[in-house]
């Protein structure tokens, strides 16, 4: 499975909100960029302490959902192109039900990995103007997903987004973050034991598997 790229994205952390700054106001990039260990050049976050590091280098945000949400929030100037939820990878055709933790993607000539989805914080409604946003997010599962970067390399708009790997088909980012992020983990204690120990998922998931588990 392949999918065109049609955005890679980054941005610089700024004034957001009184004394806090973001960096989640990402643009479009031409051209070829280095993708290492921590990210795409070029990409900040604003707050390391919940945002960016190793099991978060990379965002990735469905298109697919942006009529959704135009259906939602009406015709917002946000929605009008890549971006709108702080994506450093825009693509159609991959959404939270079929992508899994542990997938294994060529991201033009870098090899990545899913390690989690993507929790909203405050951060989404504020820029949009809209509060409920991250509640919406949470019970549509409507979430993205981050990547870990395995090897480095290169990426442009353009480039394919290929898949490489499968290990866990029954583990999609979706039922993941239903169970972790939706509540749903209350009644599946078996599946956050497994969670838990899941070596692919990001450290701050596993752990958070545990602590719902007691």
């Amino acid at each position: 499975m392949s999918y065109a790229i049609d955005a890679v994205l980054t941005g610089k952390a700024r004034a957001f909100r009184g004394d806090e700054a973001s960096a989640i106001a990402k643009r479009p990039v031409d051209g070829a960029l280095h993708v290492g260990l921590l990210g795409i050049d070029g990409d900040e976050q604003a707050d390391l302490t919940v945002h960016g590091g190793v099991d978060k280098a990379i965002h990735h945000y469905p298109r697919d959902h942006y009529g959704w949400w135009s259906g939602e929030l009406g015709d917002h100037a946000l929605l009008a192109a890549p971006g709108a939820f702080g994506e450093n990878i825009s693509t159609a055709g991959l959404i939270e039900t079929e992508a899994c933790i542990g997938d294994r993607y060529r991201l033009g000539s870098a090899l990545v990995e899913i390690s989690q989805g993507r929790q909203p914080c405050w951060k989404l409604g504020h820029r949009f103007g809209v509060a409920t946003v991250p509640a919406t997010v949470v019970i549509t599962r409507r979430s993205g997903w981050y990547y870990r970067v395995i090897e480095e390399g290169a990426v442009a708009a353009g480039d394919a987004l290929a898949l490489v790997e499968r290990p866990l088909p029954g583990w999609s980012v979706e039922r993941v973050f239903a169970l972790l992020i939706g509540g749903g983990g209350k009644r599946e204690p078996e599946a956050l034991r497994l969670l838990a120990a899941m070596e692919v998922l990001a450290t701050t998931w596993r752990a958070r598997a545990a602590k719902l588990l007691g």
